[in-house]
């Protein structure tokens, strides 16, 4: 059994020679259920493609029994490598530890929760040989609930507005790169949850292609509450000097509510002769109560940032490693 390790830079092969053209990079979370399908039809796809290839599984902890399954599947393919993180760490940094050891000149990243059609794995791939660093796929005919959509396309504006990069789907973690297009970046995904974002940040040249996209076997793991501190997270991760900016803006806002409110009340003092001063000064508190509660959330989300990176937490320990 492998030793626990940090995994925090690209793996070379003993002989460049035998590294294959492509790399699918699997995450994996209590997939027990649909794994083997998965496998079939993934493998279906790159056969008939007509280029070598290699798939990295990374089971982000599951405790339902997807890496027996991989093993079973690694045991009948030789193209297939395995990697299991000792305690559930997260999409992106099970996407790290994927994109680490890929070889292939053009890594393909998918959820293995078959919301991404395996057979679309060849066009986001002769997107990127048609000349593209990231072929960014772009999920059509969404089946995710309103709870899921309405925050998603709040957070894929703010990453247009603060990357500069005009595609419509940020979210959507079927996607091809060119692996020198991702290596320099290596040391911040993962940690920065966004990591199409972060790749097309650096300057990366980008085509956006029509992807399916399925129904979910199961609930959807991201609850109102994790689709929250993801929006905090592009607030801390993607625009520069936010506190000062979001400081500059509400306290405008706030001091021209503050002069409007005390003009109208004015006004109504001296025509009416009776000043409604509980309910606009209720109104008022609970304004200011808001916009201290939402800074305070963003000051910790730079607060909590900063901590990480000066502990210097692993994104996560390996537990085995086929």
């Amino acid at each position: 059994m492998a030793q626990p390790e940090i995994s925090s830079v690209p793996e070379r092969s003993a002989d460049p020679g035998s590294r294959p053209d492509l790399t699918v990079v699997v995450t994996l979370f209590q997939e027990h259920a649909t794994l083997e399908e998965l496998h079939r039809r993934l493998t279906t796809a790159l056969a008939s493609f007509g280029r070598s290839y290699e798939v990295i599984y990374v089971d982000d902890g599951s405790t339902d029994g997807t890496f027996a399954a991989l093993e079973r599947i690694h045991d009948g393919d030789e193209r297939v490598r395995a990697v299991r993180l000792k305690r559930n760490a997260g999409q992106h940094p099970a996407m790290h530890a994927g994109l680490s050891r890929a070889r292939g000149a053009i890594v393909v990243t998918m959820d293995g929760d078959l919301q991404n059609p395996p057979e679309d794995v060849p066009r986001l791939i002769e997107a990127v040989e048609a000349g593209n660093d990231v072929a960014s796929g772009r999920r059509t005919s969404r089946h995710d609930s309103w709870g899921r959509t309405i925050p998603s396309k709040l957070i894929n504006g703010m990453l247009r507005r603060f990357t500069g990069v005009e595609i419509a789907d940020f979210g959507c973690a079927f996607n091809a790169y060119r692996r020198d297009a991702v290596e320099p970046m290596l040391g911040a995904i993962g940690r920065q949850k966004f990591t199409k974002a972060l790749v097309l940040s650096g300057g990366a040249s980008v085509i956006e292609v029509d992807v399916g996209h399925a129904p979910r076997h199961d609930a959807s793991r991201y609850s109102p509450l994790r689709l929250t501190r993801l929006a905090l997270h592009v607030l801390a991760g993607f625009w520069p000097q936010p506190i000062q900016t979001v400081g500059i803006l509400l306290g405008t806002l706030c001091s021209l509510a503050s002069l409007a409110i005390g003009t109208y009340g004015l006004v109504f003092w001296i025509s009416e002769g009776n000043f409604p001063g509980p309910l606009l000064l209720g109104a008022l508190v609970v304004a200011v109560l808001g916009i201290q509660g939402f800074i305070l959330a963003l000051v910790g989300e730079h607060l909590g940032r900063i901590q990480r990176v000066v502990e210097h937490r692993p994104l996560y320990l390996v537990d085995r490693e086929l």
